[in-house]
This record gives structure tokens, C-alpha cells and sequence, in this order.
């Protein structure tokens, strides 16, 4: 998933860290789709990401508490609890959802669209895009319905529906976040959320039956197991931890960069370890996205300049 409303951009001399950070967003949160898709093969979708965030946020809070670090307020947490059932509870959860249906290369495209989501839930909450981002906006819903009209979207409505509404979800919590329910300052802000969050996705897990297919899965595939591990270690801990190096360190451009990358890596991953099978219109749509998702991020970097 990607957030543009997160931003501290550092001046002066470039990090040492810079690249490893960059590398870290760049091949880990694209190679994370694959992994969700290869961890469903023993953890339903809601179960899966639950345990996930459940035990990286109880490990985070725990790297949180050993260094002293100040926890969240009672408010804090109450925001949490929001945006951890936004972005996680339904953009995490229905974006595994989907994957049942859809290749993760294509559920990794759509989410490609986060950028213009954000901007757009911006104007409805009073935030005017400028010119450009509204271009980047109208190419790439273009590109959405390129994508959506072709032949692995068209054959699973059920894998649309979740994943336009993960999208949806997603970018509202980003812009709630960042406008009117800010996070605690560093890793105790996303620990507090992943708490929260992994704690609704139980609650709909077992809502859902899913506690039932988990127990007869179980002993889980090694390949499932080695999934999740690589998703909580990975893909919410390292990464989630490269990020904030990088909002701290780098550019709102360059922190946000991956979400020209990630559809990428994760269509080679799908289709070398996967099978999975993208059509040339499919390609082209993913293309017209991304071209969209460009001229959104030229038009906010033109617009922090101007300020």
C-alpha cells in the first residue's frame, strides 16, 4: 500500500542509510504481494493478516517500551483504533481477500492507485489538488478501468469489490492520519496502530468462521509458514522501519517512490514464481497507472515548492 500524506523532508547532505532504505521499501513491500498469496495456502485472509500485525505490533511495542520511549496518549490510541481499522482491518484485510481471486502482480497495480485516492479524499476533506494532480487523477482512473475491463478482473467481481474497497479504505486512514487523527511520534505510532488494527482483523476473522479453516490447515505448509514469518518480520517490521528512516531523512518524492516500483516487482514475482498470467492490455493499463500516479507526485512536489 502507498500513503502520500506522510511527510518530513530532511535537507543537507544524503543519509547513509538512503539506499539500503530505499532498497528495503522498494523490493520488500513489492515482494510482499507474493508472499500474502503464498501464506493463503494454510492462513485465511483476515487470520493471516490479524496474526500478522498482532505479533509485529506486539514486538515493535516491546522494542518501544525497552528503550523508553514515551507510549501514546489515551487520544493516541483512540486514533489508532480509527486508522488501524481503516488501513488495516479493512484495506489489509480485504486487500489478502482479493488475492484469493486475483493475481498479486494485478492486486498490486490497482493499490498503484493510492496516490490518486488520497488527493482525491483531500478534496472532499477541503485540500485542493492543483492542475496537475487533477490530470494525474483523470489518467490514472483511466488506467483503473483498463485494468478492471480486463480478463482477470472481469472474471472474479468478487476480487474488485475487495480490493477497490482496501484502496478506498486505505487512502481514507492516510488522509485521516495525517489531517485529523495523528499517530503517536515513530515506531509507537505504528506499533499502537498495528495493535489496534491486528486486533479488528481477529474480531472479523472470527466473525467470519476463519478460526475453523486456520485449525484444520493446521500444521500450516512450511511454505505458508515461511510466508507469514517473512511478512512479519519483513514487511512490517523492517520496512515499515525503513520508512520512517526515510520520512525522516528524504524527500516526501523520494520516500514515496515505491509506488512506481512495487507494481513492477511484484508482476515479475507473480509471474516467475507464481504463474501468474498478465495480458498486454493488462500491461498497458498498469503503464496508463502509473503514468497517473507520476503526475500526481510532480504536481504535489511543485506545490511543497511554491510553499
Amino acid at each position: 500500500m502507498t500513503s502520500t500524506t506522510l511527510s518530513s523532508p530532511a535537507a543537507g547532505k544524503a543519509p547513509a542509510l538512503l539506499i539500503p532504505a530505499l532498497l528495503a521499501c522498494y523490493l520488500v513491500w513489492g515482494s510482499t504481494y507474493l508472499a500474502i498469496r503464498f501464506a493463503l495456502l494454510s492462513f485465511p485472509p483476515f487470520f493471516q493478516m490479524g496474526t500478522r500485525f498482532l505479533t509485529a505490533g506486539v514486538l515493535l511495542m516491546a522494542w518501544v517500551l525497552a528503550r523508553g520511549h514515551k507510549l501514546p496518549s489515551r487520544r493516541e490510541w483512540v486514533h489508532a483504533a480509527v486508522i488501524g481499522t481503516l488501513m488495516l482491518g479493512g484495506g489489509m484485510g480485504l486487500t489478502a481477500s482479493a488475492e484469493v481471486h486475483i493475481g498479486s502482480g494485478l492486486i498490486a497495480t490497482f493499490i498503484a492507485i493510492v496516490p490518486m485516492l488520497v488527493s482525491a479524499w483531500g478534496l472532499l476533506l477541503g485540500q485542493r489538488p492543483s492542475r496537475l494532480e487533477f490530470i494525474g487523477m483523470a489518467v490514472g482512473l483511466a488506467g483503473v478501468l483498463m485494468l478492471v475491463r480486463g480478463a482477470s478482473f472481469g472474471a472474479a467481481p468478487v476480487g474488485l469489490a475487495c480490493i477497490a474497497g482496501a484502496t478506498l479504505l486505505w487512502s481514507l486512514g492516510s488522509v485521516l492520519s495525517a489531517t485529523r487523527l495523528p499517530l503517536a511520534n515513530g515506531p509507537a505510532g505504528f506499533a499502537s496502530e498495528m495493535l489496534c488494527g491486528g486486533a479488528v482483523l481477529m474480531l472479523i476473522s472470527l466473525a467470519l468462521g476463519e478460526h475453523r479453516e486456520a485449525a484444520a490447515n493446521w500444521p500450516a505448509q512450511p511454505e505458508a509458514l515461511l510466508a507469514w514469518l517473512y511478512l512479519v518480520v519483513f514487511g512490517s517490521l523492517i520496512a515499515f522501519s525503513a520508512y520512517l528512516y526515510l520520512l525522516a531523512n528524504a524527500s516526501p518524492a523520494v520516500a514515496t517512490s515505491y509506488a512506481f516500483v512495487n507494481p513492477l516487482i511484484a508482476i515479475f514475482l507473480g509471474a516467475f514464481f507464481a504463474g501468474e498470467r498478465v495480458t498486454g492490455g493488462e500491461w498497458a493499463a498498469c503503464g496508463v497507472i502509473l503514468m497517473g500516479v507520476f503526475l500526481i507526485f510532480r504536481g504535489k512536489s511543485a506545490t511543497s515548492r511554491r510553499k
